[in-house]
């Protein structure tokens, strides 16, 4: 699991909003490079973010929350991974079927692009629908 130190900016049942608190170490830090904590402060930054906790809290507390790490190592395989491979296919059907066209190079071209814009739509679609929603949120796992 990779924890954050976070805020609680807004409660509503079993479920808090809370916002990354990024601590002053940081700064100074030699560690940024590796640190988890840093990564996620950078993503999420000063947006409130949904979290499931079991704890109650109130506004204004200290919480670790946590994502669990080995989703958040397959959404980026995900998302670095299919869109290059479906441009390689893309452009690979197109050079197959098309070898003896006019413009063929335009053609592959075209079709890399549109193997990559579907499949970054797709994985949008698929982040919105389902993914996002119950699996890549964090948990709540004590007050601090």
């Amino acid at each position: 699991m990779i924890e954050e130190l976070a805020v609680v900016v807004k409660t509503e049942n079993h479920q808090v909003w809370v916002e990354s608190r990024q601590s002053g170490a940081c700064a100074g830090c030699g560690q940024k490079a590796s640190c988890s904590a840093l990564a996620i402060g950078n993503v999420i930054g000063k947006k409130a973010v949904a979290a499931d906790s079991r704890i109650s809290l109130r506004v204004g507390d200290e919480v670790i929350v946590a994502v669990d790490e080995g989703l958040v190592l397959k959404a980026s395989l995900l998302l670095y991974l299919l869109p290059l491979l479906a441009m390689f296919m893309g452009a690979g059907m197109a050079e197959w079927l098309l070898a003896d066209a006019a413009h063929a190079e335009l053609w592959t071209a075209g079709s890399a692009l549109s193997g990559l814009l579907l499949s970054m739509w797709l994985i949008n679609r698929c982040q919105k629908l389902f993914l996002m929603i119950h699996r890549a949120r964090p948990v709540v796992l004590k007050k601090r």
